[in-house]
């Protein structure tokens, strides 16, 4: 008659330890993904500039990233700088130094928030869109379906979304700037009665061409990244419906920590 040993119970892995492995695989995760996009980026230029041109996918693009886009930015821009404009008025009142609105609102828009909030708000209008509809494709095997056709995928779906993010977050740039120093404007000299001559050659004396162009460059930087990203993100998607929904939940996350990330390193090496 054989005796049975009682089995030794399985321990649980501690917290140090599964605190540990739960960092390892978001660092993985994290350079995994890195080196997708990188992948992914040269892809797409690589295809931008080899024949066929597809100028109609590319316009319809630009259409629907940058023209789409002109409501929502330009109200955005209107009411930030008419609370900026409010919260520096009444800062500056304190010091009796009102003529600097002007010229405080004009760097604070040209030089950051015009480019985080415009890129933000194509985040979440278009980028989200772009990360469903491919999202969409791939599971729903369009992209196979392309392929099947010696449709390349990277060149008929990615290019144009790609190259409208870098060509129009720019240009909603400038808009949110015009917008945003046209609501400080009302607010400062028909609100709170600061002298329009002030407030126009105040800005005019401390603002360069230079701020507008960091601008410029940091809009065409993060509209890179966004379309890049949830383009990745939808590319990739699988798992059906629930796969679109994580990616695209993934894409937004990730753009929105891209912004302020390149925001702040293209500051530091402008500056």
């Amino acid at each position: 008659m054989t005796t049975q040993t009682p089995s030794s119970p399985t321990r649980e892995p501690g917290f140090f330890h599964q605190s540990v492995s739960n960092f390892g695989k978001g660092l993985i995760d994290i350079v995994s993904t890195l080196g997708g996009l990188a992948s992914m980026g040269f892809d797409v230029f690589r295809w931008a500039v080899r024949p066929p041109y597809r100028l109609t996918n590319l316009f319809a693009q630009l259409d629907f990233v940058g023209v789409g886009s002109i409501f929502i930015v330009a109200l955005t821009g209107t009411f930030t700088g008419m609370v900026f404009a409010l919260q520096t008025s009444t800062a500056f009142a304190l010091f009796d130094a009102e003529s600097l609105v002007g010229p405080t609102v004009a760097l604070t828009l040209t030089r950051e928030l015009a480019a985080v909030f415009s890129a933000l708000m194509v985040t979440m209008r278009a980028g989200s869109a772009m990360c469903t509809e491919l999202g969409t494709m791939r599971v729903t095997e369009q992209v196979d379906a392309l392929e099947t056709m010696a449709v390349n995928p990277v060149q008929y779906l990615l290019v144009p979304r790609v190259l409208a993010g870098l060509l129009m977050v720019p240009a909603l740039t400038m808009l949110f700037n015009t917008t945003g120093m046209g609501g400080a404007y009302l607010v400062a000299v028909g609100a709170l009665g600061i002298s329009p001559g002030t407030f126009l050659s105040r800005t005019q004396q401390w603002m360069a061409p230079m701020d507008v162009y960091e601008g410029l460059v940091k809009g065409a930087v993060f509209g890179l990244s966004v379309a890049l990203i949830c383009c990745y993100k939808g590319y990739n998607a699988s798992g059906g419906a629930k796969g679109v929904g994580q990616a695209t939940t993934e894409a937004m996350v990730a753009s929105a920590l891209s912004i302020f990330i390149l925001d702040f390193i293209l500051g530091l090496l402008w500056h």
